[in-house]
């Protein structure tokens, strides 16, 4: 029976190196794993979920192999395509260039992709093609396909872009496309954009042809999160694997929330504040009580850090991230005060994180006009910190983690009626970041278990006057900004403090994996380089929350 070993969230083989050849290899830096005919399925399926791979036809005791020279650990492992799982990590999914659509015959739908534009902001495996071993030019073909949805190969890159250049098909399984390319024999690395179009496991059937010497190769190719990659056999799925372990069951009592629209809202219930969660659109929403509740913000979450945003960590290291506008997959958290009217306050209505326990550190923030960054609340520079909003307000911000893990963060909400009572509440409320913890078994509020990064908490109190720091406001008219700016990275996304007030509706955004409208956020392009500004065909809009100032 296989086993499917994982060291750090990446899977490693257990099978025995063949020492007779990695003695002969290591001369030129690389190292073998596995063997060769059956002895391919021994050990544990690897799964590549990280760092630079190389599919490399290569002459091979005088034939021809086309294997996988993985550098992820740092140095060289030559892998056999039977014997892993490519990994699409969530983080992967994006938005399809026209181009790319039209070369690999698909839509400019979202898709999952290695190799696109976001590479550089993600962490995910990095495949690529070397055509310099097999001793002349190779044709390679997809020779046969298994999956839900299209798969395909494709060069795009900004310059391109930038002339309004086609994208260069390779293959693809779609009707009309190529199955096949040629891979120069002078090609050091062939860098493509991976692209499938839908969840799932994907087998690609590979056959490399080079100086009248074939090899075929089946690579099996776990997509997004709705599969564990450690439960697929790999190769053409003939081998078996472990069956997976049952998922635990959340009880009845807890609401777990790992994707869609959410909002902290302050409700108004019997003329008093209540500090509670508002899941769903205006139309059709449910409300919870925080000490019910788990936030999951999922692995897809998972960014680098980039330049500009110190107050996050070292730029490259990693961050979940939860963007201002809604992205599939991941959990879109707002702020709501829908329910008190401008008009029956007397000032704003005061959000005050009081404490934050966890393995790292939370911080909420968004860009100015020029790019930026405003950082409201972040508990990585000390506790209390507050923001405020108008009465009738709805606004989306940036949400980062520094770290996987159990959070909880405490909040105090309080406001002045227009009659001159206080109001407010203080309540917990459980986040899960990655996925370490299965977040059906984490206690909501307060929970059980010992802080690891405790916060001081000041004492809280509806009739207090709230944290001394300084305030942080975003509203549609009176913030200081609410502009984006999008990043010169690729796939860098468009920051700013989305908000909507009350008018005639007051309301909740809609929901929905893409958002098209834009309210009061211009997106300001950064320059990169030696001063190249690159345009996008088609992005991504950010969101505005519906309603008027």
């Amino acid at each position: 029976m296989r086993q499917a070993l994982t060291r750090g969230g990446r899977a490693f083989t257990a099978a025995a190196l063949t020492t007779t050849a990695a003695v002969l290899l290591c001369a030129a830096g690389l190292v073998v794993a596995g063997g060769s005919g059956d002895a391919r399925a021994a050990g544990g399926a690897v799964v590549l979920d990280e760092g630079e791979l190389d599919f490399t036809p290569r002459q091979v005791d005088g034939g021809l192999r086309l294997q996988i020279d993985d550098r992820g650990a740092g140095s060289t492992v030559v892998r056999e395509p039977s014997e892993v799982v490519l990994h699409v990590v969530p983080s992967a999914l994006q938005y399809t260039p026209d181009p790319v659509a039209t070369a690999l015959g698909t839509t400019n739908m979202d898709s999952w992709q290695l190799g696109g534009w976001e590479a550089a902001n993600i962490f995910a495996a990095e495949p690529g093609w070397k055509g310099t071993e097999a001793g002349g030019d190779t044709e390679v073909a997809l020779s046969g396909y298994e999956g839900p949805g299209i798969f395909g190969l494709a060069t795009y890159t900004r310059e391109t872009d930038s002339v309004n250049g086609p994208a260069i098909a390779h293959l693809g399984s779609a009707e009309g496309v190529p199955r096949s390319f040629t891979l120069a024999g002078d090609t050091e690395r062939l860098l493509p954009v991976w692209l499938f179009t839908a969840e799932g496991v994907h087998r690609l059937t590979f056959t490399v042809t080079a100086g009248g010497a074939t090899d075929t190769e089946t690579l099996a190719v776990v997509v997004g999160d709705d599969v564990d990659p450690s439960t697929v056999a790999p190769g053409d799925g003939t081998t078996p694997t472990p069956s997976a372990s049952p998922t635990p069951t959340p009880t009845a009592t807890t609401r777990v929330i790992s994707e869609g629209h959410v909002d902290m809202a302050a409700r108004k219930v019997e003329g008093a504040l209540e500090f509670q969660l508002k899941e769903g659109s205006e139309l059709d929403h449910t409300w919870h009580q925080p000490g019910g509740v788990v936030l999951h913000v999922r692995p897809a979450a998972k960014r680098k850090i980039p330049e500009g945003y110190d107050f996050l960590g070292t730029p490259g290291d990693a961050v979940w991230w939860l963007p201002l506008q809604q992205n599939a997959g991941i959990v879109w958290p707002g702020w709501n005060t829908g329910e008190f009217p401008r008009a029956g306050l007397d000032g704003r209505v005061s959000f005050r994180l009081d404490s934050v326990q966890g393995p790292g550190n939370v911080a909420m923030f968004y860009s100015d006009s020029t790019g930026t960054p405003v950082v409201p609340l972040n508990s990585g520079d000390g506790l209390p910190d507050t923001h405020t909003l108008a009465g009738g307000t709805h606004a989306h911000f940036d949400w980062a983690f520094s770290a996987e893990g159990v959070y909880r963060t405490t909040f105090t909400v309080t406001a002045t009626l227009a009659d001159g009572t206080r109001v407010g509440d203080t309540e917990t409320l459980a986040w899960v970041v990655g996925d370490d913890t299965d977040p059906s078994t984490v206690t909501p509020g307060t929970g059980d278990e010992p802080s690891a990064t405790p916060t001081t908490t000041p004492t809280a109190s509806a009739s207090g006057t709230g944290s001394s720091t300084p305030t942080a406001t975003a509203s549609a008219s009176e913030s200081a900004s609410a502009s984006a700016a999008a990043s010169g990275s690729p796939g860098a996304t468009a920051s700013g403090a989305a908000v909507s007030v009350d008018g005639t509706s007051g309301s909740l955004a809609s929901t929905g994996a893409q958002v098209s409208a834009v309210a009061g956020i211009a997106v300001a392009a950064l320059v990169m380089g030696g001063g190249a500004v690159f345009l996008v065909r088609r992005r991504r809009t950010t969101d505005r929350e519906e309603g008027t100032s």
